[in-house]
């Protein structure tokens, strides 16, 4: 395996993750990042770097943003994030990766990408469902603003320093664990 593979799915999980908490806002960057040449996709992936899909995936980024400021309409926004999440992350490892089998690349693209984009709007639904039970919705605009720049932050770190956003997601997997664990309530036994 070599350096720029190894360096490929760094990207595409930092995407991946990013993609958990925002699925436009790293399709958009990662198409400007192809756009100017900062990063080279698959030859299948080329279109991502046209100026139709970059202008469509920047306006879809700004809607995407704007409606998570809106409570309740998050929490649909949410119903629906997980499988587009899912998705997301699986075509990002795809367009990112190089020089492996197509059966390495799906296998990747579909546990590292598809899972680890699942895994992260998982807990972001359910921490926005919390803030709505709580708040009544009045917290998910913060709630938004912190997951909107952890999406910022990832992409631009996955973009720029693919062996720092692996990295980071094991520390968001971190917390995502520790809030699991501190939330989790033991269950009581039965004689």
């Amino acid at each position: 395996m070599t350096a720029e593979t190894v360096i490929s799915i760094c990207l595409g999980i930092g995407l991946s993750a990013s993609v958990g908490f925002r699925v436009f806002l790293p399709l958009f960057a990662l198409s400007l990042a192809a756009y100017f040449d900062v990063w080279a996709l698959n030859e299948s992936w080329q279109w991502v770097a046209s100026t139709p899909a970059l202008v469509t995936l920047g306006v879809a980024t700004l809607v995407e943003v704007f409606a998570y400021f809106i409570p309740y309409v998050d929490n649909l926004l949410d119903s629906m994030a997980i499988p587009l999440a899912a998705l997301a992350g699986t075509a990002v490892m795809l367009s990112t990766v190089a020089d492996l089998s197509p059966v390495i690349t799906w296998a990747l693209a579909i546990i590292a990408g598809g899972g680890t984009a699942s895994i992260v709007a998982g807990s972001s639904s359910t921490t926005r469902l919390a803030s709505t039970a709580t708040t009544a919705g009045l917290a998910n605009p913060l709630v938004a603003v912190v997951e909107t720049g952890t999406s910022v932050v990832m992409s631009v770190v996955s973009i720029f320093l693919p062996f720092l956003a692996l990295v980071l997601v094991v520390v968001i997997f971190f917390i995502i664990y520790k809030i699991y664990k501190k939330f989790k309530k033991p269950v009581a036994k039965t004689s």
